[in-house]
């Protein structure tokens, strides 16, 4: 009997060790190392060199190699071609990520069952039964006569039909169900993770399959299984959004085909996922009348200007210790914009409860939102509305100036079109020539915008 060889390995980093220990010297997280079992009768070395362990590998210089060898084709949805970086690659492994309800599932039986009208597409689910799958598929009327369906958890049974059928697109529904027979551990594993994962990567490598693979998240938010699996698949990508709440968005955490952090906005109707075509509009959703605490600013996310609006309340506090609550927003940002609010512009809150919040569930994680923060807190604090054709944007320093932030002149633009008739951005982010409908307000200073305000 083959002797077989045993790792440990962090689920967190994928660093290994040679015997278990409480704590990853690597990632300093407790409690993620678990063991792993290697088996003796895994797949030959010589399978494994070479790019997705091709054999026939040679030198070839950079301005040689075909480009359009691998032309990319749409999935259908422009949302998602844009988050994709213009289209699905033949053989890229792309990993999709979301919480349970997020429409993980639902998206990719639209996408695949469009694309089985012009193209061989495999769908293989190993949480679901096929009638089960067959009825989700029935009651969104979708087009069910061409889409190849598979109910399969063993990973070379499943490369094994695949090859007979030679399809150009497949589901993976979901990672964590599926195991290698060679590696002695459960289903869900670190081990078998990681394993089935860099099977079925180098598997559509080879056949030029483009493959989605889906991924449960931790109760954390994170993506379950090591983190080597983020490491070996080409895009990796997160809906997002409430099980109860109308809109989702998938968000592009890496690609090696396109920008990095790009968004897509999707509605979740009876028919499945639509795509919103203004995502604005969603983020935008104001009142009639205008009310203290509001602001609207201009978030680039990927290559496209979004215009959301910031909400915050300043309350008397009855505590020792005033709260200080973020959504949507950096928490930790929050309690330096109050300390430069209070040095720089004179605004005491050392008493006051302050909450912030994004408007539409969407998360901000650039600092040009350090400005349209400050003046909603502001507007709260004094009692006094902004007005509803102002837009603001621009980074906030500790010494109180206001940096610029990059597509100044793009954010502008976006905002004229919408309708805003004024705007207080970084003196470097004026444009050289005037934008007809939209008057322009440059700062330097903290204190320049507080006196701009009305």
């Amino acid at each position: 009997m083959a002797k077989r060889k045993t790792a440990y390995v962090c689920s967190d980093c994928g660093a290994e060790f040679a015997r278990w220990q409480g704590q990853c010297t690597e990632c300093k997280a407790w409690n993620t190392i678990s063991e792993f079992v290697i088996s003796a009768a895994s797949t030959p070395k010589s399978g494994l060199s070479g790019y997705a362990g091709q054999t026939n590998a040679r030198i070839e210089k950079l301005n040689a190699i075909d480009l359009e060898a691998l032309p990319r084709f749409s999935s259908g949805f422009k949302e998602l071609d844009r988050v994709l970086g213009g289209g699905i690659v033949p053989g890229a492994a792309m990993l999709i990520g979301g919480s349970p309800g997020a429409g993980k599932s639902t998206l990719l039986l639209q996408v695949m069952c469009q694309l089985a009208k012009h193209k061989s597409a495999l769908y293989v689910t190993g949480e679901e039964s096929l009638q089960q799958v067959a009825m989700r598929g029935k009651r969104l009327g979708l087009p069910d006569d061409q889409l190849l369906m598979l109910a399969e958890t063993n990973v070379e049974t499943i490369c094994q039909l695949a090859l007979q059928q030679q399809p150009k697109i497949m589901v993976i529904d979901s990672i964590q169900v599926m195991n290698v027979a060679d590696v002695q551990s459960a289903p869900g594993s670190v081990s078998q993770v990681r394993e089935s994962a860099a099977y079925l990567t180098r598997f559509a490598k080879q056949n030029h399959i483009a493959m989605f693979l889906v991924g449960h998240v931790t109760k954390d938010g994170n993506l379950a299984g090591p983190k080597v699996l983020e490491h070996c698949i080409d895009c990796s990508m997160m809906l997002e959004g409430e099980s109860d709440g109308r809109f989702r968005t998938l968000r592009s955490q890496k690609n090696r085909f396109g920008a990095v952090n790009e968004l897509g906005v999707f509605g979740m109707t009876e028919k499945g996922l639509k795509e919103v075509n203004n995502p604005s509009a969603i983020f935008l959703s104001r009142g009639e009348t205008e009310a203290p605490g509001s602001s609207v600013m201009v978030v680039w996310e990927g290559t496209r200007p979004l215009l959301v609006e910031i909400q915050a309340l300043v309350d008397y506090s009855q505590m020792a210790n005033p709260r200080r609550i973020a959504v949507g927003l950096e928490q930790n940002r929050l309690a330096m914009l109050l300390a430069v609010l209070h040095r720089h512009g004179n605004v005491q809150m050392n008493d006051q409860d302050v909450f912030v919040n994004a408007v539409g569930g969407v998360k901000i994680a650039e600092t040009s939102a350090d400005l349209a923060l400050l003046l909603a807190m502001v507007s709260s604090f004094r009692n006094r509305a902004l007005p509803k054709d102002l837009i603001v944007f621009g980074e906030v320093g500790l010494a109180g100036e206001i940096r610029p932030v990059p597509n100044g002149t793009e954010r502008i633009t976006e905002a004229a079109k919408h309708g805003f008739k004024r705007a207080i951005v970084p003196r470097a982010n004026a444009p050289k020539q005037p934008i007809a409908g939209i008057e322009v307000v440059p700062v330097g200073q903290l204190s320049e915008a507080l006196d701009a305000l009305p």
